[in-house]
């Protein structure tokens, strides 16, 4: 990577703003089966945020490796690629102000062009991919901006309900600035009718939070004869301003 990515500016630091718990789905959804025992069994309780909350991890460019964000070929042996409709993912890490996050980690990972898992516990009998890993990593540049190189992943079925199958879709984890920060979220395709009947997007109240959650399709920005391109932009938590008692609508 180049060292021209690297910024010397000073990270923000501060309170961050308190999450909206509206805009999250509810904890117990019992048709999604899994909540009932992850949901909390008492009320939740609102904290400070400490200082090893507020601030957070460092992660420099030096600790990715040249192929990272390239999933069509870290896996694969010499001269071959993953299999599957090859698709640009791209956009930006912002906060909640609308200001780009620079510096941060971003780690994906994803189901290959026919709905599987590599993992020892996968149940579903479509094929493994010898050249598909299925995850990787890459970090923000100094205006929030990703992009990464993958396979379009499949659907796939699970043992929620009797018929019950997830979206395709590709899982991130993100780090800013802060632990507080900590982001894990996933992305489903635009046009995707599988979306709207998954029990999992239908723990979500808002329409306009699934449309968040939908990356748009952006025939500009494809690879003629290569690559198609999604657009998806993730919003982090946001800090707030610094406390000015003659401007108490700007805090």
């Amino acid at each position: 990577m180049s060292d021209s990515h690297i910024s010397n500016r000073k990270p923000e630091t501060g309170a961050f703003f308190q999450r909206d718990r509206e805009w999250h789905p509810q904890a117990f959804t019992p048709w999604y089966k899994t909540s009932v025992l992850r949901s909390p069994q008492k009320a939740l309780l609102s904290l400070d945020g400490t200082l090893s909350e507020i601030t957070g991890p460092v992660f420099g460019h030096n600790i990715l490796g040249e192929l990272d964000n390239d999933l069509i070929t870290n896996f694969a042996k010499p001269g071959e690629m993953a299999i599957g409709p090859r698709i640009i993912v791209y956009g930006r890490v912002l906060d909640e102000r609308g200001k780009g996050v620079p510096g941060a980690l971003l780690e994906f990972w994803q189901a290959n062009a026919g709905g599987r898992y590599r993992h020892r516990k996968e149940g579903y009998v479509a094929p493994l991919d010898p050249n598909f890993g299925g995850c990787g990593r890459t970090i923000t540049d100094e205006d929030g901006n990703y992009s990464f190189r993958t396979i379009q992943p499949g659907p796939y079925p699970w043992p929620n309900g009797v018929n019950d199958w997830r979206p395709a879709h590709i899982h991130f984890s993100l780090f800013g600035p802060g632990f507080a920060q900590r982001l894990i979220t996933q992305m489903y395709f635009e046009g995707d009718p599988l979306i709207w009947k998954c029990p999992i997007v239908k723990t979500i109240n808002d329409k306009a939070a699934i449309d968040g959650l939908t990356a748009a399709l952006d025939m500009n920005a494809t690879i003629p004869m290569d690559s198609r391109a999604y657009k998806f932009d993730m919003v982090l938590r946001g800090r707030r301003s610094t406390l000015f008692e003659n401007r108490m609508d700007g805090n």
